[in-house]
């Protein structure tokens, strides 16, 4: 597995946001969650993402939540929060608001509904991390944003230190493979899979670490799979990983598509 001299490594799982009958974010329960994943042995969070429904939170539900996790977190581990909006102008007045509520580090997407290009992505990319004084990741997730995040570019990102690194949840399996590749020889840029049931693979192809959202379920067992990859146990990172492969299989129709809920 590689390794960099970075504190963005190891399970840093999307923190789901719980609600109340009502509605409103569940601070009690979110609470408990954090505490749940700390103990769990995780090795930071990532706060207003996918799993956390972040484009269904008002700016004051989502300042509510950051606070709420870094109040419980008080500094044990990294908190890497989504700064997630359509345009670039929207991207930076979200990302320098996390950060002022203690964000150690930004998440960002691409630009969505607008239509954009390579080029334009770049120009966003950089504009969002020269707005703040903290890492930015790129959040590859072509299913929210309609845009796969070019492989060159995430390297030329990474090359030229604009960037601390790539969360993919693509879903493709060949970029992935050509990232961990190419960014071999970029020190301090750490590449995280989304994947929950490829763990494994991840970390054998030279991951820094995964973003697991049945994180939130079991994150001592992700843990697990991360000391063993470091150890080199990979049969042991497998037998920790087939059970969860197991477990998303229930929550699937037989071709293959989530259920609704």
């Amino acid at each position: 597995m590689t390794t960099v001299a970075s504190r963005f490594q190891g399970v840093i799982p999307p923190v789901c946001t719980p609600r109340t009958a009502e509605g409103a974010i569940d601070v009690p329960s979110l609470e408990n969650l954090t505490r749940h994943l700390l103990d769990g042995g995780v090795t930071g969070l990532f706060v207003n993402g996918s799993s956390g429904e972040v484009t269904h939170q008002t700016n004051d539900e989502r300042d509510t939540v950051l606070r709420t996790i870094a109040g419980v977190n008080a500094g044990q581990v990294p908190l890497l929060v989504g700064a997630v909006e359509q345009t670039t102008n929207r991207v930076v007045e979200e990302a320098r608001r996390m950060v002022s509520l203690g964000a150690d580090a930004i998440v960002a997407t691409s630009q969505y509904y607008a239509i954009s290009n390579a080029e334009e992505t770049g120009r966003h990319i950089r504009t969002v991390a020269a707005s703040v004084d903290v890492p930015v990741f790129v959040y590859d997730v072509p299913v929210r944003t309609h845009f796969k995040m070019p492989t060159d570019l995430l390297l030329e990102l990474g090359r030229e230190g604009v960037i601390a690194g790539v969360k993919d949840s693509s879903g493709d399996d060949v970029s992935f493979r050509q990232l961990l590749i190419g960014a071999k020889n970029i020190p301090n840029f750490d590449i995280f899979t989304g994947h929950e049931v490829v763990v494994d693979g991840a970390l054998l192809g030279g991951a820094q670490g995964v973003v697991p959202g049945l994180g939130n379920v079991d994150p001592a067992a992700y843990r697990r799979m991360y000391d063993l990859s470091v150890a080199g146990d990979w049969a042991g990172v497998a037998a920790e990983q087939d059970p969860h492969r197991r477990c998303l299989q229930h929550r699937l129709h037989p071709q293959g598509r989530p259920r609704l809920r």
